[in-house]
């Protein structure tokens, strides 16, 4: 190595050790953009949440549907088994009399008759004899037949059930999860809103427009007055009222209050009524957002729609494109 090197690198070693240090730490997060990132997932969790509630309870109604199965064609079946016993008792004496010496047949009954009025008499007997023993016999096979129908229904009702309560089961254990997952992610929020500056934390807070708007006529115009009602009400997820809401809870009891029952989840909202275009929004549709359908709010006008935002902030009214990206548009009624 030479000395002109050495020289050189005992220079630079010199001038890094002068030099402050520079942390490559990464810099602190945008405590807005971090409140928003967490109460868009909190928003999709609550939604996931509504609508593992609205499986279980769908599941829960099948099994008790397949349960209510399971005793009717119980009930069913020890009817048919009765009717097998009193109609099998019948075939069993009506045979029991041929194999004591009973002759059902023309020539016995001539042979015994002991005058033509006798030997009629005989066979009217034996045509309601025989006529007695076809319908036992027929009454019989469909007694067996419908004690057979019978318990197949409910064994295929047993099954339903187990599947069913197995599938609630699951389903009971993925909501308890999602529930757990959420309340985290509450929290989360929650201490995010803490950490934003205070004229941030006003401008959240601010309901906003809370002047008279005019509704149309109608159930659109119904919804939309109780929505507009709420103006100033607080977030909180899964509430449906009286003060305090989420966004799809908001309006499904706006439509409630028209006479209109909607799903109370927006994923199930976003498939009610009949879908419009952007440009024919109208009072009183329904605004989907997202991908996940994880939001909804009400349309104003063409240009504004009222909701119940998120964690943080109260219902209020905003520009229905700056709520987020729309996923779908419903109308209710028209």
């Amino acid at each position: 190595m030479s000395r002109n090197f050495t020289r050189g690198l005992v220079v630079l070693l010199l001038l890094l050790s002068a030099t402050p240090a520079v942390s490559l730490a990464a810099q602190p997060a945008d405590p807005a953009r971090a409140y928003a990132d967490l109460t868009a997932q909190a928003t999709k969790l609550n939604e996931e949440v509504l609508r593992a509630q609205e499986d279980l309870v769908q599941r829960k109604a099948e099994l008790d549907r397949a349960t209510a199965t399971v005793s009717a064609a119980q009930q069913v079946e020890r009817q048919a088994k009765r009717d097998e016993d009193d109609f099998q008792v019948q075939v069993d004496l009506i045979a029991q009399a041929s194999f004591e010496g009973a002759r059902f047949n023309q020539l016995s009954a001539l042979l015994v008759a002991d005058s033509q009025q006798d030997f009629l008499n005989r066979l009217e007997m034996m045509r309601v004899l025989a006529a007695d023993n076809a319908e036992s016999l027929a009454r019989l096979s469909g007694a067996v037949e419908k004690a057979r129908q019978a318990h197949q229904v409910a064994e295929n009702a047993r099954a339903r059930a187990a599947e069913t309560t197995a599938a609630a089961e699951k389903l009971k254990s993925d909501l308890d999860g999602r529930n757990q997952a959420l309340q985290a992610q509450i929290t989360d929020v929650r201490a995010a809103l803490t950490r934003l500056p205070a004229p941030v934390v006003t401008k959240l807070r601010d309901p906003g427009d809370r002047s008279q708007v005019s509704v149309p006529s109608g159930a659109a115009g119904l919804a939309l007055n109780f929505a507009l009602g709420q103006r100033g009400d607080e977030y909180e997820y899964g509430r449906t009222g009286p003060d305090r809401w989420d966004c799809a809870g908001l309006t499904m009891k706006a439509y409630a209050a028209a006479g209109f029952t909607i799903p109370r989840t927006s994923g199930g909202q976003a498939g009610v009524g009949r879908a419009v275009s952007r440009g024919e929004v109208r009072a009183g549709d329904l605004i989907v957002y997202y991908s996940s359908r994880s939001h909804v709010a009400m349309a104003v006008d063409n240009a504004r729609a009222v909701h119940a935002s998120t964690e943080g902030q109260p219902v209020k009214i905003a520009p229905i494109d700056a709520i987020g990206p729309i996923a779908v548009i419903r109308r209710i009624e028209g």
